[in-house]
This record gives C-alpha cells, structure tokens and sequence, in this order.
C-alpha cells in the first residue's frame, strides 16, 4: 500500500526539529513570557545588519550605520569574544513564537573609561525599528536587571543615554535606574545613570505589596 505523505507538516516538522536542535546547541540566559535571551551567534548576522544598517536606530548613536555584513561580522566576533574574556555580554533578544532576531540587550563589562568610570558593568538595549514602542526595550531591562542582581550578584549598573533620546531615558528611568549626572560623550551631552542593587530590591518589595 502507498502511502501520501502530507509535505506541509513534513516541513513543519523539521522546522520543529531544527528549533528544538538549536535550542539545545546556544547558550539561553533568560526566557520570559514572549522572549528569549540568548548568546549572540553568527547567524545573527542578517538582523543585526537590518539592526545597524537602519540610520533612524542610529540617530542618538553618532548617526553612523553600518555599511556591509563584515562590519556585522566583527561586531559579532567582538561581543562572544566578551563573553570569553569578561564573562558577560549583550544578548540577541529572539521571538518565541516567530523565532526572529528582535534585537539585542543585556550587560557589557565596560573596561574603557567612560565619565571617569572604567570596569563598571553597563546595561544597554538596541531594536529593530518595527520593533519600538511594544514595551520590550523595559521588559528585557528588568529581566537583565533581576539576571545582574540575583543571579551575578553584583553592586550595582550604571547605563548611559543621548539627553534627546527620551525613549530610552523613559525606559531606564520605568525600570529603576536614576541619572545621576549629565556628561558629555564625543562632543555629545549624555544622561548618566544609576541603580544599586539594594535599590533594585527595594523596588521588588514595593511591587510586591502593591500586588
């Protein structure tokens, strides 16, 4: 007897498969309702391209987009080569539902002075445009900040934004970080921002209560 094999869930299937193989292969820092948080891998390159070719991403960022994937490239090798020499990195922020490349977020060990600060761990976060205004940005900086505080334990994160850039200051300022300063970065004023660890905890017990 023949059997006909249906080609769709055929495909499907492997499309399964391959998902659940990967799954296995990278490295997941954190998963939350809609996302994943995980290492930055080469085949990331094609949205991370569409990321920093994009200028309106760039526009509080030195309005200097990418030009070709190499420059993706050496980006890429760049941050798992962090992950090698300073344990941490940004992480690639996928779909869970698509599996599509939403971004990047997560921590840097920042080891170049920066408003006299060197060897401090920096929270950043960085969308693709079709992306902004659905509260990601603020949903993966409390998830980055519960990873720093409760699963690296450490003092405290310090993040920086363009003083124009509102978005961000919005989404710093929703998730417990305050500015400590203004300063300026290659000619540009930049808000400088703070958050302890004991701040972050008192927050936790006063979204606690309010619940």
């Amino acid at each position: 007897m023949v059997r006909f094999v249906n080609i769709y869930v055929v495909r499907q299937l492997r499309k399964t498969l391959c998902k659940l193989t990967d799954r296995k292969e990278m490295k997941i820092f954190i998963e939350i309702e809609r996302l994943i948080l995980r290492e930055i891998l080469p085949i990331d390159e094609k949205g991370l391209f569409e990321l920093d070719s994009n200028p309106n991403v760039h526009t509080y960022l030195g309005n200097n987009p990418v030009e070709n994937i190499d420059q993706i490239r050496e980006v890429i090798k760049m941050i798992r080569q962090q992950y090698i020499d300073n344990g941490i990195g940004r992480w690639a922020i996928i779909d869970k539902q698509t599996n599509d490349f939403i971004g990047w977020t997560g921590l840097k060990f920042e080891t170049e002075t920066i408003n006299n600060h060197k060897k401090y761990y920096d929270l950043g976060y960085r969308l693709i445009e079709k992306y902004w205004g659905k509260g990601i940005a603020t949903e993966t900086t409390k998830a980055t900040l519960k990873y720093a505080f409760v699963e690296l334990n450490l003092i405290e994160i310090y993040a920086i934004c363009d003083i124009g850039n509102i978005a961000s200051k919005n989404v710093l300022e929703k998730t417990g970080l305050k500015i400590i300063e203004t300063f300026e970065l290659d000619g540009i004023k930049h808000h400088w921002f703070r958050i302890s660890k004991d701040e972050w905890t008192e927050i936790q017990k006063q979204n606690a209560h309010q619940r």
